[in-house]
């Protein structure tokens, strides 16, 4: 999701989450500044469907719950608040405000041309912040590809990128087995083509 326009006053969080009970655009809330989230294409939408069916029942299994993009997410309370594309929560805490996660285990953001850079720069180095995420997955809607950083038990992030049609997202602590071809199923995306060396 992108960023539609900004903004110029500086709001208060509480004004802000006042805003958005209101307002049928959804926003960013960063540091007094809101931002309108713009739609969504068609290719970015099923990706999104795909992964949140995929993750459904392991999820669900271990007691987690499973968020799409109309969920927000306070990254820090009153600094910092968005709407990831999909969340994933296995905290009880999260169960007890209607509007608002604030541990998620994972995070995915479907990525999109005007985005792209923030998501993979300044909105992970705040998504790092997050002591509960271990898992952050950034989807291509271009061709099939998966870029997936996940923290270890020392605290470091590892990056592991998924390009081959036979890749398989393995994420076993969320009981998830998710093949390129699954998460693309139904798309008109295609799968990342080797550019040939000239001569």
């Amino acid at each position: 999701m992108g960023h539609a326009e900004r903004q110029t006053r500086r709001y208060t969080p509480e004004e802000y989450l006042a805003l958005e009970e209101k307002s049928e655009v959804r926003h960013e809330y960063f540091d007094g500044e809101i931002f309108a989230m713009a739609g969504a294409s068609a290719s970015h939408n099923l990706i999104k469907g795909n992964m949140v069916a995929a993750l459904r029942l392991g999820a669900r299994q271990r007691g987690c719950r499973i968020f799409d993009e109309n969920m927000r997410l306070a990254v820090q309370e009153k600094v910092f608040y968005t709407y990831p594309d999909v969340m994933v929560s296995c905290d009880p805490a999260d169960r007890r405000d209607p509007y608002l996660i604030r541990q998620p285990v994972l995070i995915v953001e479907v990525l999109s041309p005007s985005t792209a850079e923030y998501d993979r720069t300044e909105k992970f180095k705040q998504y790092q912040k997050l002591a509960s995420l271990r898992h952050y997955l950034l989807v291509s809607q271009t061709a099939w590809v998966v870029e997936w950083f996940r923290r270890n038990e020392a605290g470091q992030w590892i990056y592991t990128l998924l390009s081959e049609p036979a890749d398989v997202l393995e994420i076993p602590d969320l009981g998830l087995s998710l093949p390129l071809a699954e998460l693309y199923d139904d798309t008109d995306v295609a799968p990342l083509r080797a550019t040939p060396t000239p001569l």
